[in-house]
Formats: C-alpha cells, structure tokens, sequence
C-alpha cells in the first residue's frame, strides 16, 4: 500500500488531500518505491501500478500536468479526460466535485489552496523560478476568491539548510520584493541558503493570504519518507494531490 500524509490543516469537511510519500510501491532503486513521476528513467509500467494503486485512495484520475517551472493555471474540471501529463502548466484548480489536483516534485515546493467555503481548491508546483514569476499569486486569481478567505499548506519541500542558490535566484526575489531577502542567508563566493518556506509565506501574505499552514518537511534532509532530486539527481517524485468530496460527510 502507498504511504501518504493527511495535510494537517483546517479546510473545511468537503476539501480532501493526500501528499504521497516514497514508500510502498514498487518501482526498484533509484526510484524506490513508490515513484509516480513517468519522466525520470522508471519502467513505465511499474509507474503505471503505483498510479493505480493511487488512484484506489481518489475519486477520480488526477489531473496529471506537464509542469514547466511557470505560472500558467487550468481548470481540471474543464480537463476534458486529458489525464495523461500532457497539459504544460503548474498549477491547477477546481470547483467541480471529484475532479482531482495534482503536483508532482522531488524538492520543489508544493502549494495546496482552499476556500473557507469548501467552494474551490487548488495545487500549485512552486519552484524557485515558478514561485519568483508568480505562480501563486496567478493560481489565487485563478480560483475567483476572496484572498482572506483562502486557506494554504506548504508541502515537503528542501528545506532552508539545505537549498543552496547562487545569486541570481536573490535577485529574482529581490526585484519583485526587497523584504524577501530576509529569506536568505550569506554562505560567502557568492552562495546563499534560500528559505522557500518562507518565500512563499511572503508571496502569500502579501496576496492577501494569511492563513498558512505547513512547511515544517525537508526533502533532502528525511531521506526516508521523501525523494529528492538534489540530494540523489536520479530519483523518483511525490504527488501532491487535493480535490472537493461530492459532500462533506
């Protein structure tokens, strides 16, 4: 059986959400074991088993994206079937019952969003490049809320000891915001420490979100429970998954 998390935060009844773990599934090493990434060397058809064992924990197909490291949202209720990775975009949203959000990463920062409401959801894939041209602030507009009444969980992602940058992801940050330099930390020969947590508390709070949840996870650091492309290059990948139950019971 797949291991998974339950986001421990205070969405409404209705919001379900899983975050994937690495174990018990049954791709072999590099990507042990339970890799759902279809792009990274695995045999596919050991991808496929891990997708459908997934799929028995939803009520429907995720929404699987071709992420980009961009801003760009779709409907995943308005997918059409197109279930099968090809849709170049990095976040999603839905306000249709059943229809399943879906982030994959292996350090990437992944972004889960509600309403209070219980009305709307959505997962946005947060890298650096992709949270510094703003693919929060566009999955926010996306989802036609109020911004106060919405509701984030900031999934595992590298954490702040071990995301080492060099200076042109500052100065990514820095031209949107010079309060997010607060967020790194000097190594000295031009390297930082960058905090993605906290950036994209940042990128939150200033869109008008203030309810924040998560970001306590390391990818490199717990090496048990989560890939990581940084520490291991050849790994598997995490989804990140959220959708609306057809009612709160």
């Amino acid at each position: 059986m797949p291991e998974v998390l339950q986001p421990q935060w205070p969405a409404p009844p209705r919001v379900r959400a899983l975050q994937t773990l690495r174990g018990g599934g049954c791709s072999p090493a590099p990507w042990a074991s339970f890799n759902l990434g279809d792009h990274v060397g695995d045999d596919p058809e050991r991808v496929a088993a891990n997708r459908a064992d997934l799929r028995r924990l939803l009520p429907a197909e995720p929404l699987w994206l071709r992420q980009v490291h961009g801003v760009h949202v779709v409907d995943a209720g308005r997918a059409d079937g197109e279930m099968d990775g090809k849709t170049a975009a990095d976040a999603a949203f839905t306000r249709q019952p059943a229809s399943v959000c879906a982030i994959m990463t292996a350090d990437c920062l992944p972004v889960l969003l509600c309403d209070r409401a219980g009305s709307v959801v959505a997962a946005a894939h947060a890298g650096w490049r992709g949270l510094a041209a703003g693919v929060l602030e566009a999955t926010i507009t996306a989802m036609n809320a109020p911004p106060a009444e919405l509701l984030a969980w900031l999934g595992p992602a590298i954490g702040p000891r071990h995301f080492e940058v060099g200076p042109e992801v500052l100065a990514a940050f820095a031209a949107r915001d010079p309060a997010a330099g607060e967020a790194f930390r000097a190594l000295g020969n031009g390297k930082w420490l960058a905090d993605i947590y906290a950036l994209a508390r940042q990128r939150l709070a200033a869109s008008g979100v203030s309810a924040t949840f998560g970001g306590e996870r390391c990818t490199v650091g717990e090496a048990g429970h989560f890939f990581s492309y940084r520490r291991d290059g050849a790994t598997g990948r995490m989804a990140t998954l959220i959708w609306l139950a057809a009612d709160s019971s």
